[in-house]
């Protein structure tokens, strides 16, 4: 069987009026227009690798929005033997960077979805292109994250003798914690929320440190609480709804069934996989999630209107 080289990109995109535009990548040696992408770095996860190598490529900050089809085509490897290159892709906005074209990259074009799907050089690239016109189609492309986090691995309940909700990670949550800032920055995160236990909060603060965001602990979304008042955490989830900004939540495996059913609830119906959606975040809700692992859902509308368009499920 031929390798697997695992790479990653993205879709950067904007409005201009009425019209759609993405953002084309022009390669020098190849002569080509593509998709701003590149392979994963050891150890590395597919949405951090987008947002960094349409950075390295393209000098522009992007914040990852829906999933869009992955591409998958042979080609050889560095040592000349068969293998097949997966390539998974985002759709994304730019929230920053200076644009300044650093990596095998001499131009970045910003055209209309008629001129890209005619200067895209490879038939593959036009299926990324064609699922995100028609998420813009089905206003389903307009999104911000809501992520939803169980806390990272943490000393034992056995070898701590003291309050449960002073319990810090051990070197492993520790390790998890670090990789977790790595995906939040991925998806742009600027609002941290989480339980007040010394766990979920120690999940958060690499990335509260590295984004300059401030963390917010809620005790409503301990297990504490949780057992004593089950709405609570339903509650302040919805307020995070209400106010549309790009946030990660931080809880516990017992409290996480119920954040979790409350999105499954606010899947949109008129999603060609709305059944699919639905089903990922009841798998997550009946396994409780892993330790350190973070549930990507993008969100369209704020409030009574917010509903569910994509979700991703990652282990750090």
């Amino acid at each position: 069987m031929p390798s697997v080289i695992p790479a990653a990109g993205t879709l950067p995109w904007r409005r201009r009026g009425d019209l759609v535009e993405v953002a084309l990548v022009h390669r020098p040696k190849y002569d080509d227009w593509s998709w701003a992408k590149g392979k994963l770095d050891p150890g590395e996860l597919p949405c951090v690798a987008a947002a960094r190598e349409t950075e390295e490529e393209t000098g522009l900050h992007v914040a990852l929005g829906i999933a869009l089809p992955s591409a998958e085509y042979p080609l050889l490897d560095a040592e000349g033997a068969p293998a097949r290159k997966q390539v998974h892709y985002w759709a994304a906005r730019v929230v920053g960077g200076d644009g300044r074209l650093e990596h095998e990259i001499d131009e970045v074009a910003w055209v209309d979805v008629a001129t890209a799907h005619a200067r895209l050089d490879y038939a593959r690239d036009r299926q990324q292109l064609l699922a995100l016109v028609r998420a813009s189609r089905d206003d389903m492309l307009d999104t911000w994250p809501l992520v939803l986090v169980r806390h990272g691995k943490a000393l034992s309940r056995s070898s701590w003798k003291r309050d449960d909700r002073r319990r810090p990670l051990n070197a492993t949550g520790q390790a998890q914690a670090q990789t977790l800032a790595g995906v939040l920055a991925a998806y742009g995160i600027t609002q941290l929320v989480s339980s007040d236990s010394r766990r979920c909060v120690q999940t958060f603060e690499p990335y509260a440190a590295r984004a300059g965001v401030r963390l917010k602990a809620r005790a409503a979304l301990s297990e504490e609480a949780h057992e004593q008042e089950p709405a609570g955490a339903c509650e302040l989830v919805t307020k995070v709804l209400a106010s549309g900004r790009a946030t990660a939540v931080c809880s516990h495996g017992p409290v996480l069934p119920d954040l979790l059913g409350m999105m499954a609830r606010r899947v949109d119906t008129s999603h060609p996989r709305a059944g699919w959606l639905v089903e990922e975040l009841s798998a997550a809700a009946d396994s409780k999630m892993g330790k350190g692992e973070a549930l990507v859902c993008q969100v369209v509308g704020r409030g009574d209107q917010a509903r569910v368009v994509c979700v991703e499920r990652i282990t750090t």
